[in-house]
């Protein structure tokens, strides 16, 4: 019977350029990739190979292979080819260390040039002059840079990491759709109008909130998902308008069952990512305490710079601004920047005071604590036993600066911890590799909007008060608790996860109180009404940010940075031109036409 003979012009590789060591010396190899840099010294031409794992160096000798010798000393950088050749160890005084193959090479026998590229638009290499659009515009190549690559398999490893954690646990991977209904609660949806049925469409999830509920109710114990989600907001460092969550739900849940769970599944994959015991425990907190003393409730706690409260010591300074906060049910707060007089310049004050003003505050107040007294604008209205009994409180200390402001609570708050991040950030008071988490618990349930004079659901309408609160729902709904918790990390949220509400009764009733009509309630969560009265287990979960935890384990400093190929700033993608203008042809099959702005 004769074989067929294969067409392919690919050699097919033995090995990997990355995989190679002083073992394999004498060993007969056949290797793909990209041409990464060439230099012809002492007669001898050197290639370094590189592909997925790594790089590796080629010698081409044209006493013994002229031809290749010469072909290749044209062919230019990032060309693809195939090396077939023998391994030898390199000589004592040029074995790399800097490279993990550095004490090999490879001797070339045949090489074949697959593909030669063109001139590159910039250098592939770990330091770039390349704009951030260009690279961006060019992301395939930007893939090639070590530094950018090392990310991307750094962020397939946590999700490999998170799969083995979540099934030894016992979850099952799902698949939700991507074609939902649209119920426009919290961000603003994605639409996907619909060719079939005129005038309706689709919306992309946000989350599978609804579907991992209805698993639940299907009888299945634990679900995930890793899982794009879509949410039309403005971009930041860490938001992209495609993200990418670790879904989790399970059957039968109480609160602390949950944060046990997830405590092991992040310690899990955590300590395995680093490869050492990084996290021993996940510290819990209420939400109350992170605003009082970090005024967030994504607190950093890398460093100090906690809040501290002088409304109490301050009540009969006469100074207006305390006065006004105070009597306005309002608080004074201050932080304390120890040993870092020098750093507080008149210009450096001003911003900080422009800051401040700039988020709702009237203004920020500074003292210089000195051995002789305080220097200080506000000195002047502090008798000296105020000032020792606010410098005792505070355990201010000669050299260390004192930061206050006053005003309503949460103003205040929300102030002084922009301010503490912003401290944090130009006294470099914290390294990447330190990874501090946190639980925060006890959100409130529901805040009032004041522009639509209506209650608003703090996390999401699913999401159950706490048990002790519910009968509070009607009569004082500002002062019921949610039974929710948020994962946080080095001041950034991660994920947020609540125990869901399984009785038709309590939904409905929540729903009521979001101002949704019985008909607005039936059109847009009919069917999760009618599947709680039909037997729904008590049930919780949580959803985590893969972006976000790869984007803080691997030092990174925004999510697009361990996303392959993430948009912009505006939300565009620069290598494809999207999003584009649609044609004609399309709106018209959507049954779509563009209505023009004034």
């Amino acid at each position: 019977m004769n074989t067929p003979q294969s067409s392919s012009p690919v050699w097919l590789r033995t090995h990997r350029c990355g995989t190679l060591t002083a073992a394999d010396a004498g060993r007969t190899v056949t290797l793909n990739g990209w041409l990464a840099k060439s230099r012809n010294l002492g007669g001898l031409l050197f290639l370094d190979l590189r592909d997925q794992s790594g790089k590796l160096q080629v010698v081409v000798n044209p006493e013994t292979h002229g031809a290749l010798f010469h072909q290749m000393e044209s062919v230019r950088q990032e060309s693809t080819v195939g090396v077939r050749g023998t391994v030898r160890l390199r000589p004592g005084e040029m074995q790399n260390a800097q490279m993990a193959t550095g004490a090999v090479e490879i001797v070339a026998e045949e090489i074949q040039v697959y593909s030669e590229s063109e001139v590159l638009p910039f250098a592939i290499s770990d330091i770039t002059e390349a704009s951030d659009a260009l690279r961006l515009q060019y992301r395939y190549l930007d893939l090639r840079r070590d530094s950018v690559k090392e990310k991307i398999l750094q962020r397939i490893r946590i999700a490999q990491l998170f799969r083995k954690s979540l099934e030894s646990h016992g979850f099952l991977d799902f698949e939700t759709p991507y074609l939902y209904k649209s119920t426009p609660e919290g961000a603003r949806e994605f639409l996907v109008p619909s060719r079939m049925h005129p005038g309706s469409g689709y919306a992309l999830p946000q989350s599978p909130q609804l579907f991992k509920q209805l698993l639940m109710v299907s009888g299945f114990d634990r679900y995930y998902q890793i899982v794009k989600c879509f949410r039309d907001e403005d971009m930041r460092a860490d938001r992209q308008p495609e993200f990418t969550q670790i879904d989790c739900e399970i059957s039968f849940a109480t609160l602390p069952m949950v944060l046990e769970t997830f405590d092991a599944v992040m310690k899990e994959v955590v300590n395995a990512f680093y490869g050492c015991e990084k996290i021993t425990s996940i510290p819990r907190i209420t939400y109350q305490y992170a605003m009082d003393t970090y005024g967030s409730d994504k607190p950093d706690t890398r460093f100090d710079l906690t809040l501290q409260d002088l409304s109490a010591l301050v009540h009969e300074v006469e100074f207006a601004v305390f006065q006004s906060a105070l009597s306005q049910g309002g608080i004074v707060n201050a932080i304390v920047v120890p040993q870092q007089e020098a750093f507080f310049s008149r210009k450096r004050l001003d911003e900080y005071t422009e800051l401040m003003k700039q988020n709702g505050l009237a203004g920020l107040g500074w003292i210089k604590v000195q051995a002789e007294g305080w220097q200080s604008p506000m000195a002047k209205f502090f008798s000296p036993a105020q000032i020792e009994a606010v410098q005792t409180a505070l355990g201010a200390k000669p050299g260390d600066v004192v930061l206050v402001a006053a005003g309503l609570r949460k103003t205040v708050q929300l102030g002084l911890g922009l301010l503490r991040n912003t401290l944090a950030k130009h006294l470099n008071l914290t390294r990447h590799e330190d990874v501090r988490f946190l639980w925060v618990t006890d959100f409130p349930a529901f805040e009032y909007n004041e522009e639509g004079k209506r209650w608003a659901a703090c996390h999401h309408p699913f999401t159950s008060p706490a048990f002790c609160d519910i009968e509070r729902l009607e009569t004082d709904p500002g002062s019921v608790h949610a039974a929710a918790y948020d994962l946080v990390c080095n001041g950034f949220e991660l994920g947020g996860g609540s125990i869901r509400i399984h009785q038709p009764e309590l939904q409905a009733r929540v729903f009521a109180l979001l101002g949704l009509t019985p008909e607005e309630t039936e059109q847009k969560f009919g069917f999760l009404l009618k599947a709680l009265r039909l037997g729904a287990p008590p049930h919780g979960g949580i959803a985590l940010g893969l972006d976000r935890i790869a984007m803080i384990l691997t030092g990174s400093d925004a999510i697009r940075d361990v996303i392959p190929f993430p948009k912009t700033q505006r939300g565009t993608c620069l290598l494809t031109g999207s999003p584009s203008p649609l044609s004609p042809q399309g709106l018209s099959e959507l049954h779509l036409q563009w209505k023009e702005l004034p």
